[in-house]
Formats: C-alpha cells, structure tokens, sequence
C-alpha cells in the first residue's frame, strides 16, 4: 500500500529548500508536518459524499506523470496549489497555516514556510493520488466492484488507517487520528501551554467533524 514516505521519497527537496530559502533539514521538518495536515485535511473532506466526489474530480484532472521518475519542481503549478489548499481547508486556510508555521518556528523554520510549501506539496499530492487511484479504480473494475469511496480507501491507507484497526478502538477514522495526534504533539496535551497546538487540534478536528459545508 501506498504511504506518506512514498510521497516524500519522489520530493527533490533540495530545490524546495532553494526555493523556500532554508536548508534542507528546515524543508524535511516542514515537509514532514505540512503533507500529513494536507492529506489530514483532504480525508476530512472525503467522509462527506459531495466532498468526496469533488475530490475525486480533482484528482482525475491532475496527470500522475508529475510524480512519475521523481518530482521536476519547475513542473509543479503553484497558482493551482493555492486553489486546491483553499478547497481543502476552506476558510479555515489561514488559520491552519498560522498555526503550522508557528509549530515550525518553535523548531527554528522562519515565518510563513508552510504557507509558501503548501501550494507546492497540493499538486504532487493529487497527481500521487491520480496515480493510486487509477491503480484502485482499475482493480475495482476488474472485480466489478463499485469504486465510490475509492478516494476515502486511498487517503486512509496513506494516513495509516487501512483496516488494520490496531488500537483496538478501531473506527474507519483511526488513521486520520493518529496522523493528527502525531501533529499536535501526541496526546496528552502535558505542557499548559498546548496555544498553537491546541489551534490547529481544533481546526483540523473541525473539518473532522464535518468537512467542508
């Protein structure tokens, strides 16, 4: 199955280093908390039915060759990125990428990386996604299954929720949880302070709760 390391294998992250003006190490830290919220938040979005046919829509629209052999950044259509992050988060937009940029200021990243890494990342992501999806679509045909939902399958291997159900308290939406506690810093909310954390906690379960209306 498909995973985030695969998505991150394919990123030439010298050149989105270059681009957004940091070492390679401040661009791996950012990459490593922007592509989960990003797919966090596209697999919030799937779990409604008009969400997840506008999903679909878009996916089928972006080529996989983009993500073929390795990522060419000069390839990547940044004017389309900010359209598909604004879908995604909807008018939650702003507040997610405050709240992510803070989280990496605090680990040394300068103002407002995740806002210039976010519309890179968005048109790898779906042209990942074409690619998966094509494959899923395909078997599903072959079987005569039906292939609605796909797109909820695919986001939810990639976050680490396929059926594995491994804590026991098993919802579909495990994967999503788990990517998400990742990114808040893991749970148990300890430091008083939880502000930034806290936000974006809030955002992204927000859109968990019920998408994009």
């Amino acid at each position: 199955m498909a995973s985030l390391d695969e998505i991150k294998a394919g990123l030439p992250i010298g050149d989105i280093a270059a681009k957004l003006g940091v070492d390679e190490a401040t661009a791996r830290k950012a990459v490593d908390d922007a592509l989960p919220a990003l797919l966090a938040g596209m697999g919030a979005n799937a779990t409604d039915p008009a969400g997840a046919a506008s999903l679909e829509k878009a996916v089928k629209s972006h080529d996989p060759a983009l993500v073929e052999g390795g990522v060419n950044l000069a390839d990547v259509d940044e004017d389309d990125g900010r359209k598909i992050v604004h879908n995604v988060f909807g008018t939650n937009t702003d507040q997610v990428v405050r709240a992510l940029d803070a989280k990496e200021s605090k680990g040394g990243g300068t103002g407002d990386l995740i806002g210039k890494l976010l519309p890179i990342l968005a048109p790898i992501v779906l042209a990942f996604l074409a690619k998966q999806f094509s494959k899923k679509s395909d078997s599903s045909d072959a079987a005569g299954e039906s292939s609605g939902g796909g797109i909820g399958d695919v986001l939810g291997g990639l976050l680490g929720g396929g059926g594995s159900g491994g804590s026991g308290s098993g919802a579909g939406g495990g994967g999503l949880g788990d990517v998400l506690g990742g990114l808040l810093g893991g749970g148990s909310g300890g430091s008083g302070s939880g502000g930034s954390g806290g936000g974006l906690g809030d955002l992204l379960g927000g859109l968990l709760g019920g998408g994009k209306r």
